[in-house]
């Protein structure tokens, strides 16, 4: 399986903050993103994303096929986004647009074992694939772009 975290695009500050769209410099984070995302897509790929406004405009970016799941909303933690994308067991990919702290906290959980409070910057996504190899289940980081430099 691989699992794609993205992290929304950067939004314009307000209140309530369900409801920030992306800035004008996110819907360029988006574009970019997006635009690499298409070129280097898994076949099969699912798309969920957070109900805010800001996840669903960074997804929209990429596809308008995407699901919206509670689950990845800002209360969410790092086993709703794990249950929500099915990992490890799916088969196929799954990208999850959502929000920080918990998509830090999930890549930290899949590179060293724990829960942490990593940083991943806005527009940014990490790639990573479970496998098994001589009898042993792996969790590889395939790619982590930034928006500067997709």
């Amino acid at each position: 399986m691989d699992l794609i975290l993205w992290r929304h695009a950067e939004a314009i500050d307000g209140i309530p903050d369900f409801d920030r769209p992306l800035s004008e410099r996110g819907q360029q984070q988006a574009r970019r993103v997006a635009k690499w995302l298409d070129k280097n897509r898994p076949r099969r790929l699912r798309v969920i994303a957070s109900p805010t406004v800001r996840t669903r405009m960074t997804a929209e970016a990429f596809t308008s096929e995407f699901e919206v799941d509670d689950r990845l909303a800002t209360q969410g933690g790092v086993t709703d986004i794990l249950s929500a994308a099915g990992w490890p067991d799916e088969s196929g990919a799954v990208l999850v647009v959502g929000h920080q702290p918990t998509l830090g906290r999930v890549a930290a959980l899949l590179l060293a074992g724990a829960e942490a409070d990593w940083t991943v910057k806005k527009g940014a996504l990490w790639w990573f694939t479970n496998r098994v190899r001589h009898g042993e289940t792996q969790t590889v980081l395939r790619a982590v772009l930034t928006a500067d430099l997709a």
